[in-house]
């Protein structure tokens, strides 16, 4: 069944940081040194204060929420070199190359406005083939009166798409960019850059878990044509450990039983790939390679305190593994996750993300990682 459509539009704005890049990361990396000289700790908990922030805003809140012995501006000024020199080292999001590509290759016009200055955005994307050219417009924080919350600046990147505020789509991770989004009278897509956060979301047009789950069609854009059999591609990526005993509910409550992953040391990892259902294949040393469905994120039917890592071996095993090592090679997501009215809703679903990897894994575009060396290594 086709998706309804909600608006028709012709250009799509998009934020820079914490949208198309993974920004946070970076600058908690940074925070984290940074606050450690003054005997403070950075565990993230300002995040939801400074994201979408000017830098001089978001430096006022730390400095205030830390009681650190220095002003904004001599914060910033510290920080601004560090910082610059690890603009580099800065991924971009999930499916933001893919819808990047995507809207330039059929000649959607596309803008990026975000609150840094326009020489610190200008450095950032010019480490990113392509990126420079995907945009006939870029409208730094410094080029106008007030960032966001303030519309100002998708007004002014509007008008130098020489077009109207409503024929265009801004594409948002932010609660300030969200609001200057619809203060300019433009339709929204949230995607919220923070965990567990979608329902502060409200004034945004559509709320989606990632940048894997828009849906151009639904705002009168090209679709992409890129999904097989109800999965999509990616690049694939690895993660492995021991089998740790998980929450006990895999085999009890929903009848499947998961292998647990531990997730020490691999915070970082999890923290580049968005939360959702995930296939691919799974490596036992002593065992051998088995098709494998997992759910990453905070299950929010449990609520999950912290983000965990559970693989479904699509195999029937005979006794426990616990201790082996496991090795995961992630080749296509299926869908991002999503609560359940039900426990009965929520196995049903689970058994429908079984059989679509099953039968996606015996695709040549996916069968072909079974080989890889990652999964037999030790």
């Amino acid at each position: 069944m086709a998706n309804p459509l909600k608006k028709l539009v012709s250009c799509v704005i998009l934020d820079l940081d914490g949208t198309l890049l993974n920004t946070d990361g970076v600058v908690g990396e940074v925070l984290k040194g940074f606050l450690g000289k003054y005997g403070k700790q950075w565990d993230g908990r300002e995040a939801q204060r400074i994201i979408g922030k000017t830098p001089l805003e978001a430096a006022a809140a730390i400095v205030e929420e830390y009681g650190l012995p220095c002003g904004k501006d001599e914060f910033l000024a510290e920080l601004h070199p560090i910082f610059s020199a690890r603009l580099c080292n800065i991924k971009p999001l999930p499916g933001a190359n893919r819808l990047l590509k995507h809207l330039s290759g059929h000649g959607v016009p596309m803008a990026l406005a975000s609150n840094s200055p326009r020489g610190n955005i200008e450095s950032k994307i010019s480490y990113h083939q392509g990126w420079k050219d995907y945009f006939s417009v870029v409208v730094g924080g410094d080029e106008v009166t007030a960032g966001k919350p303030n519309p100002e600046i998708f007004l002014e990147a509007a008008k130098s798409l020489n077009t109207e505020p409503s024929s265009c789509l801004v594409i948002e991770d932010s609660m300030p960019g969200v609001t200057a989004g619809k203060a300019a009278g433009i339709e929204v897509v949230a995607v919220p850059s923070v965990p567990k956060q979608a329902h502060l979301y409200t004034s945004a047009d559509e709320v989606i878990n990632s940048l894997l789950d828009l849906q151009p069609e639904k705002w009168g854009l090209p679709s992409f044509q890129d999904w097989v059999e109800g999965t999509l591609p990616i690049e694939p990526w690895y993660i492995g450990g021991p089998v740790i005993k998980g929450f006990g509910r895999g085999s009890k409550v929903l009848g499947i039983p998961t292998a647990n992953l531990s997730t020490e040391g691999h915070s970082s990892l999890l923290s580049e790939h968005p939360s959702g259902v995930y296939f691919g294949w799974a490596g036992l040393s002593t065992r051998g390679v088995y098709k494998m469905v997992m759910s990453i994120g905070w299950n929010p039917y449990f609520n999950n305190a912290e983000k965990t890592v559970e693989p479904w071996l699509l195999h029937e095993f005979n006794e426990d593994f616990y201790g082996e090592e496991l090795h995961l090679v992630i080749v296509g997501y299926i869908r991002p996750e999503v609560n359940f009215p039900s426990l009965e809703s929520l196995i049903a679903k689970i058994q429908e993300d079984r059989k679509i990897a099953e039968t996606a894994l015996d695709l040549p575009l996916y069968s072909i990682h079974k080989d890889d060396p990652y999964l037999k290594s030790s």
